[in-house]
């Protein structure tokens, strides 16, 4: 059975950096579409970023310009770089298929962006 599993998470101030990564172990990670999402406190689960099957992508307007997602297929591994990073990006942040499948959520890493 597939499982996500995300790490990179940190404590940074702002206008630092993270590199978050994704490890899955399924072999049918390179068909799907993927995406990275994120809750914060007291807020709804959103998807920031996307990664198509393709190749293609997609950011929620909050995070373009400053998140790329990208994914590396051979190690099935989904990524998502965040540069200028903004005290509103403080949230837990998940990998998930797009759409979301609820059985498939895993621990997530915690992000907080504070000086």
């Amino acid at each position: 059975q597939v499982q996500f599993v995300e790490s990179g998470g940190g404590l940074v101030q702002p206008g630092g950096s993270l590199r978050l990564s994704c490890a899955s172990s399924g072999s049918i990670f390179s068909i799907y579409t993927l995406g990275w999402y994120r809750q914060a406190p007291g807020k709804q689960r959103e998807l920031v970023a996307r990664s198509y099957g393709d190749g293609t992508t997609g950011l929620a307007d909050s995070v373009k310009g400053r998140f790329t997602i990208s994914r590396d297929n051979a190690k099935n591994i989904l990524y998502l770089q965040m540069n200028s990073l903004k005290p509103e990006d403080t949230a837990l942040y998940y990998c998930n298929w797009v759409p979301e499948a609820t059985e498939f959520w895993g621990q997530g890493t915690q992000v907080t962006i504070s000086s």
